[in-house]
Formats: structure tokens, C-alpha cells, sequence
């Protein structure tokens, strides 16, 4: 070989190494992906092999703009229907992030300060709690009395549980109640807090809270399937929502509350894509305006607390966010539990991987008269951290 020969070989070892890499890599992505996906689809048949069960499964993975579905099990039991993608359902507690992204918009546009109390924006509302802060309730370390335990809560939902009630109402079920503890000293999950901080929105702009998610929806291309019901009738196509009690038939359940009673803190009825595409906004800090550092910043001074249920992975929360620590990464979203249904739902931190989940049945670990249910909701935390690792490959 002449030195020339030489020269020009040795200056195209690094071009081969730089193609065999790039093959390399080309090859094993699509191999990563197939095993997160097969992981994943062994997650959902596990769920639904259990006994007492949810009847089904809805779930939206989006990745870099490509959207893939997963369905189980059927969305009517009575019909034999299966769930498909733009089905509407109750998000639950999934719904105190949209109270998170409206409250912090309003902070981008200096209308409302995360210091900003009870006291001086809800006058008389909440007299022992009118020290507490926007801030403090959207982190849930306020001590704001859970309204859920209240006897007025309970009253109302055993004797007419198809009744609206208005979010003044609620909050009068807790209003003598005593704080929990010290403002910002603990961490203590509570769903008072963002009944408080959707009445905080809808003082300072004189504008209905519905109207005001509907406004942030405009700067993201719309979440047109999106309500705030009012009745317990849901609209459009919606996946049924069923009672589990071993022994018995699914006893659908998808109308029997009024929504009204959970308004900011879980009234909302939603879809996979309109989730999907919420959070991805949200997370990324997109309706933060020009203080989306800053707020991030404060967004996301992270405490010890699961969100209820709790999620998948290590939980920590945030303001109108929990953190979410899994095998594979990271993601920031919200879970939820109504009557019916159990969701969760969370984007990647640059708001380029989404994952929605819903299963028509709400069954936690602690749900009474089945005996399967630590084991169903162990699988559906498995099942949730497989779909994270499936996006995030």
C-alpha cells in the first residue's frame, strides 16, 4: 500500500466508525421500542386478567407528535362497545392541574401572586384560613380542612347525589373548620384547596373558571372535548363508568354524581387527546408567558407527597404538578379517582411525550368488598410505569 493509500484509508476510519454508529443506533431504537411496547401490552393484559377488574382500558401515548392507542376490555358493558380514542370520561383529581395552569397564568399576568391570601381575595369565605396563600393551597402544605370528610359533603351526596352544588356551598361545609396545621409546614393532600383556587380565578377576572381553561385551550390549538358539567349527565360519546362488586354485574355509575360537588378540585369531563395535548402544554410552561422560568422554579419546589391515587414511581408534589420518578425517567402530571373511573395522565418536561390513562372502574387499594383491589391497583401503577417507559424510549 503507498502512502497515499495509507493517508486516504486512515482518513476514512472515522467516517466508517461515525456510519457504523449511526446503524448502530438506527438499529437498536426500533429494537428499544419494540420491547417497551411488548412490556407494555404485557402491563395492560395483567390488569385485566385479575378478577373484579376494571371492564376496560383507554390509553394515548403521544411521541414527538405521533399518537398511539391502547385499548382493553370494553367502554359499555351493556352494549359490548370497546373504548375508542375520543371517548369522554371524568378526570377526577387529574382536573386540579387545570386549576394549577389557570391559577399560574393568572400570576404570569400579574393578576393574582402566589402570596396572595384567602383573606384578601375571598373575603369572609374561609375566616381561619385567611392566611393562607395561593401558593400554600396550590402545594397542598396549607392545612385546608378536606371538604370531602365534611358532614355536609356526606350528607349531600347520600341523600341527593344528582343535586348541583355550587363551589360557595362547598366551601361553607369547612368553613368553621379548624386548619390541619401550620401553613406551609406540611405536605397534606386535600381537595378544599383548589375549590379555593378556582373561586381565587374567577374574583380577580370576574370570568367563569370554565371559560377561563377554555382560554388557555385557545393558545394550544383548542381542548374542544373539555366540560365543566353542571348536571350528571355527560356529553357526547363517553366511556361508561362502573361500580365493582364481586358477585355482582358492573353497576354503571357514570351519572350517578353530580360532578358540581368536586367542580375545580375533579368536576371535569375530558379525552385522551385533549389530556394529552394539556399537558404537554403545561408541563413545558407554556402558559407562563415571559416568567416561564420563574414559575417553573416555583412550580416545582418538590415535597415528599403522593397524589391520590398515587402515581406511578417515586411521588413528589409540586404546585398543580407531582413529579413522577420511575425505572425509565421522569415525567410531571396528575392522577385522579371519581365514581367509576380511574386516570392519570403526564408529559415528558419538554412537553414532547405525553401519556394518558384511563380504566372505567374506581378501584384503589383500599376500595372495600374486593379482594383483589391492592392487587389490581398495584398492576395498574405497573402498567403506568410501563407506559412511561414506553414513551420516554
Amino acid at each position: 500500500m503507498t502512502q497515499a493509500s495509507r493517508a486516504q484509508v486512515g482518513k476514512s476510519v472515522p467516517i466508517l466508525l461515525a456510519v457504523f454508529a449511526f446503524l448502530a443506533v438506527s438499529f437498536a431504537a426500533p429494537k428499544a421500542e419494540a420491547s417497551t411496547q411488548s412490556n407494555l401490552n404485557r402491563a395492560l393484559n395483567r390488569i385485566m386478567d385479575v378478577p373484579n377488574g376494571p371492564p376496560g382500558i383507554s390509553m394515548q401515548i403521544v411521541k414527538n407528535g405521533k399518537s398511539q392507542y391502547y385499548r382493553r376490555g370494553l367502554s359499555n358493558v351493556k352494549s359490548g362497545q370497546k373504548p375508542f380514542l375520543r371517548q369522554r370520561f371524568r378526570i377526577a383529581s387529574v382536573a386540579k392541574a387545570f386549576s394549577g395552569a389557570v391559577a399560574l397564568n393568572l400570576v404570569a399576568q400579574g393578576r393574582l401572586s402566589l402570596d396572595s391570601t384567602i383573606g384578601e381575595i375571598l373575603p369572609g369565605m374561609l375566616p381561619k384560613a385567611s392566611h393562607v396563600t395561593l401558593g400554600q393551597a396550590l402545594h397542598h402544605t396549607g392545612g385546608l380542612p378536606e371538604y370531602i370528610k365534611s358532614k355536609g359533603f356526606l350528607r349531600e351526596v347520600g341523600t341527593n347525589p344528582g343535586a348541583f352544588v355550587s363551589p360557595n356551598h362547598i366551601l361553607s361545609w369547612v368553613r368553621n373548620t379548624p386548619l390541619t396545621h401550620k401553613p406551609g409546614t406540611t405536605y397534606e393532600y386535600s381537595d378544599t384547596d383548589n375549590i379555593v383556587v378556582g373561586l381565587m380565578a374567577q374574583r380577580v377576572t370576574g370570568v367563569r373558571y370554565i371559560w377561563q381553561i377554555r382560554a388557555l385551550g385557545r393558545k394550544i390549538g383548542g381542548l374542544p372535548a373539555t366540560f365543566l358539567p353542571r348536571t350528571v349527565t355527560m356529553p357526547g360519546p363517553h366511556m361508561r363508568g362502573y361500580d365493582i362488586t364481586p358477585g355482582k354485574a358492573p353497576e354503571d355509575v357514570s351519572n350517578l354524581i353530580n360532578p358540581s360537588g368536586a367542580w375545580a378540585s375533579g368536576g371535569i369531563v375530558s379525552t385522551l387527546p385533549n389530556l394529552s395535548r394539556f399537558f404537554r402544554a403545561y408541563v413545558a410552561g407554556r402558559f407562563f408567558g415571559n416568567q416561564r422560568a420563574s414559575l417553573k422554579r416555583a412550580q416545582r419546589q418538590w415535597v415528599k407527597g403522593e397524589s391520590q391515587p398515587a402515581g406511578p414511581g417515586n411521588n413528589w408534589a409540586g404546585m398543580g404538578l407531582f413529579r413522577y420518578v420511575t425505572k425509565c425517567g421522569v415525567v410531571y402530571g396528575h392522577t385522579g379517582s371519581f365514581p367509576g373511573y380511574r386516570v392519570f395522565a403526564a408529559s415528558s418536561a419538554d412537553g414532547k411525550r405525553s401519556v394518558a390513562f384511563v380504566a372505567n372502574a374506581q378501584i384503589l387499594a383500599h376500595t372495600k368488598g374486593n379482594p383483589n383491589a391492592k392487587k389490581i391497583s398495584t398492576r395498574i401503577r405497573n402498567a403506568q410505569v410501563a407506559a412511561v417507559c414506553h414513551a420516554l424510549k
